[in-house]
């Protein structure tokens, strides 16, 4: 079994009630934009902040990375979702929106619901026994895109 199908398997187990499901399919992709929304915010020091780059865009580096190690489908999916996050962020900015302040409140929302998903669920977040599943949940949202559209992951 490849790691990807391992890792989704075992994510899975703590996310088969309908309602932690749709809970998950909106905190997972929310919590993943505005984790690179409070990196983006961080002060940068002068030698990145002249060519424009953020922490949000150093860290993406080896975390789309990860994602391609996994699986090429996947690892492009999470580009786009990426690249999108990336423009929300700067939309937000645009419209003179505090990107840490935003961030952080929906951060907090999100992680609310999603523990209030696995309280439904009636088991623990995967994250608690294993860190990698903090980036496998996004993964896990995106293959069921991936499999609405028949490709494989």
């Amino acid at each position: 079994m490849r790691q990807i199908e391992h890792l989704l398997s075992r994510y899975g187990e703590s996310h088969q009630n309908r309602t932690n499901v749709i809970i998950h399919t909106i905190a997972v992709p929310s919590i993943y934009f505005v984790t690179l929304g409070l990196l983006w915010a961080l002060p940068v020091p002068d030698w990145l902040a002249q060519y424009e780059v953020t922490w949000a865009h150093v860290i993406a580096v080896p975390v789309l990375y990860y994602y391609f190690s996994l699986s090429g489908p996947i690892g492009a999916a999470m580009t786009v979702l990426t690249i999108a996050c990336f423009g929300a962020v700067s939309l937000l900015e645009m419209a003179g929106i505090g990107v840490w302040q935003f961030c952080l409140a929906l951060f907090v929302v999100m992680w609310v619901l999603q523990f209030a998903g696995h309280k439904i669920e009636g088991k623990k977040p995967s994250f608690l026994e294993d860190l990698r599943f903090l980036l496998v949940g996004p993964a896990w949202w995106w293959v069921h895109w991936l499999k609405r559209m028949n490709i494989a992951y």
